[in-house]
């Protein structure tokens, strides 16, 4: 595809996964932009001259970070190649806009949060992560606003699509080889259907308005896992079981927050998205899954 010498560029870093899948998908309702989807392979957003190198050669416009270490329980372990990716990637990135004069929209994650919140969390509430995946994408949110504070950070929660590896693909796949299945009841947030995400990013893109900030985007309506996946369940109609487990009951290396519903009030208000309701959300992604 080659650009019209009009258009802005749109780089999105993390091409491969749910979310750079879904804007991928989205890429040809907007005729009007340049894409250039990189993965890790093309692009190592860790790599500082690596990224300015990129950003010199190529006239960005806008870049979508997508691009995360995203093993929760791993990233216990794996701790260098998890900070390098989560917290300098979007530094390097920060930085590369700043100079070359492009606008960066970086992903984050409820994750950032403690859980010990009652009500759902707002963008300025206190972070305060309990893993360390947490921490590299709270290291990575202060690093990218230390390097460019006109930039900006969306955080996310619970996040499927039809593409990648997720909590929906993995619960139709047990239920059509189990009886019966435990998921964790004690966990509450907000699932996102990265197509909705991938939606409310362009939005903003195109509504020529780039407000600056932390923000929170998640599909409406808090729910449990177990909830999650009753409701995969009942959308299969499946015999399957689905029986609810306390977290203690299901121990993994990283911890979890047990409560990390995101408040989306500010990206409404400010750039007038839609947050559609996680429902429906799922049974249009379950749909395209068939």
């Amino acid at each position: 595809m080659t650009a019209n010498p009009a258009s802005k560029t749109i780089l999105v870093t993390g091409a491969n996964g749910q979310l750079g899948s879904e804007l991928r998908v989205l890429a040809g309702s907007f005729p009007q932009y340049h894409f250039l989807f990189t993965g890790s392979n093309e692009l190592d957003i860790s790599n500082e001259s690596a990224v300015h190198t990129f950003f010199r050669e190529n006239k960005i416009d806008h870049c979508i970070n997508c691009a995360a270490y995203t093993a929760v329980d791993k990233a216990e372990t794996e701790r260098d190649t998890a900070m390098k990716v989560n917290s300098a990637g979007p530094a390097n990135l920060a930085a590369a806009c700043k100079e070359f004069n492009a606008k960066l929209i970086h992903i984050s994650t409820d994750y950032v949060f403690n859980g010990k919140a009652d009500s759902p969390y707002s963008p300025d509430d206190a972070t305060d992560p309990v893993n360390f995946y947490g921490s590299t994408k709270l290291s990575g949110e202060q690093k990218a606003l230390a390097a460019n504070k006109d930039i900006i950070i969306i955080r996310t929660a619970w996040v499927y699509s039809s593409f990648g590896n997720n909590f929906v693909k993995t619960m139709i796949r047990l239920m059509k080889e189990k009886q019966g299945i435990s998921v964790v009841a004690d966990q509450h947030g907000t699932p996102t259907y990265a197509a909705d995400l991938a939606a409310a990013i362009m939005q903003i893109i195109s509504s020529g308005r780039f407000e600056p900030g932390i923000y929170h985007y998640s599909d409406r309506g808090p729910t449990t896992w177990f909830a999650f996946a009753q409701e995969i369940a009942s959308k299969l109609g499946t015999t399957c079981e689905v029986k609810p487990i306390t977290t203690a009951e299901y121990p993994t290396p990283a911890a979890r927050p047990a409560y990390s519903v995101l408040d989306t009030t500010k990206i409404v208000s400010v750039f007038g998205v839609a947050v559609p309701g996680w429902k429906n959300s799922l049974e249009k992604c379950m749909e395209k899954l068939k």
